[in-house]
């Protein structure tokens, strides 16, 4: 088994060419209700499976920081709404192979958004570094 990291791609205007997305802020209580309920159904299976580690949504706000030598280093606000592209959530997986990770990352994708249809959100498949493949007893 090795670890994979799901990394949750929230992008406007991303989907196919038929597909417009609908920012997240113009769904309905219910709708939101749909998607938290999807993802979590989906880990609960995983769960079930053993493939589940773990997992979270992140909120839109966030802060760039980087070293800049010594003292406080400096700061930026972000990520910024206004940008195509932002980083939702994260969930960690252990599967037997790649294909599988690519497998589960493909149904993620699908889970359901405005009205109800699958939102074809971007995950990034990143398979952890250095780490040994799980060992089962």
């Amino acid at each position: 088994m090795a670890k994979y990291l799901l990394l949750k791609h929230y992008r406007r205007n991303s989907g196919p060419e038929n597909l417009v997305d609908i920012p997240m802020e113009e769904w309905s209580p219910a709708e939101i209700d749909a998607h938290i309920t999807y993802m979590n159904d989906f880990a609960a299976r995983l769960e079930e499976s053993g493939e589940f580690v773990d997992g979270q949504a992140l909120a839109p706000e966030g802060t760039f920081v980087r070293y800049d030598g010594p003292g406080r280093p400096p700061v930026t606000d972000g990520p910024f709404a206004e940008t195509k592209d932002l980083i939702a959530g994260w969930m960690v997986i252990d599967v037997d192979s790649y294909d599988r990770a690519i497998a589960l990352a493909g149904e993620l994708s699908a889970a359901p958004g405005k009205d109800g249809k699958p939102i074809h959100e971007w995950l990034e498949v990143r398979p952890f570094y250095g780490v040994p493949a799980t060992v089962n007893e």
